[in-house]
């Protein structure tokens, strides 16, 4: 079973009990799949209850995003014409196998689960730059300190490299930035996995019971590192900026979330279990 944990919650309360009863429905299919006579009514009533219950969550989250005017609509719109897509391509009277079904739920709910950790976690989350707080958004200061020394100094790393890639956007010496801008982006992911393995080897060595949660954020945002396409840049040479703008924000904003609300609660774990 897939459970909706509480690192799922995105704090929206509608979005939040949307996601609970689509991992419902996908929970309540593979409980079925224990005997293959089920299978030819497994898809005879999810697929058309799903299609239907993602398109209108989607439209949902899209009406919310649109309403606080949130940068990252046209993303989200993008990934949800990607899920839909896949679930219109199946048909109910389809002869699925056992196999075949439960491959199909576990992209289901490992999509979900990618897609609730690395862009719903987002939603609202994302200032204009305007209106960021700090003069300096890729600062990283006192308030990302976790406490670990190991964890600090990588996330400090992740800071650096993302400042790296403003700075080639903003340049305005650099005549084609296309080559510098993908070696950044390559190196942020090679080291953000890097990192991620650290962190999660330090928590498996002192027994952190929120790892499960964090594999799942990581796995999540190395995902969306992997399948940005950088192809896109190409195609849009006028808007080339906006989109890496756009892009950054993004980066920045889910890292500058996932160490104050999740990371820290690793240091706040250790600081708490000392002399145990």
């Amino acid at each position: 079973m897939y459970q909706f944990t509480d690192d799922c919650l995105i704090g929206i309360t509608q979005i939040d009990e949307e996601h609970r009863a689509l991992f419902g429905m996908l929970n309540e299919a593979f409980a079925l799949l224990g005997d293959p006579a089920n299978i030819p009514m497994i898809a005879r009533n999810l697929i058309p209850k799903l299609r239907e219950y993602a398109a209108t969550h989607f439209a949902h989250e899209e009406a919310y995003m649109e309403e606080i005017h949130d940068p990252e609509l046209p993303m989200q719109r993008k990934e949800h014409a990607e899920f839909t897509a896949k679930i219109n391509s199946m048909k109910a009277d389809d002869d699925f196998s056992k196999e075949e079904m439960e491959s199909l739920l576990t992209y289901l709910v490992k999509w979900l689960y990618r897609h609730i950790l690395s862009s719903d976690m987002m939603i609202g989350k994302l200032p204009a730059r305007e209106e960021q707080e700090s003069a300096d958004p890729f600062a990283f200061t006192k308030k990302f300190h976790t406490g670990i020394e190991l964890i600090d100094s990588e996330h400090a790393r992740l800071f650096e490299i993302i400042r790296e890639v403003a700075d080639v956007i903003d340049s305005q010496t650099l005549y084609d930035k296309y080559d510098e801008i993908i070696r950044l982006l390559e190196e942020l992911k090679d080291y953000t996995e890097f990192h991620f393995n650290d962190e999660e080897e330090y928590m498996t060595s002192i027994a952190y019971p929120g790892l499960d949660g964090q594999k799942r954020a990581h796995a999540a945002f190395v995902d969306k590192l992997v399948n940005i396409n950088l192809e896109e840049l190409e195609e849009i040479d006028e808007h080339q900026d906006e989109y890496l703008v756009g892009l950054i924000d993004f980066l920045l904003g889910w890292l500058t979330e996932h160490i104050l609300k999740v990371d820290k609660l690793v240091g706040k774990f250790v600081e708490e279990n000392k002399g145990k």
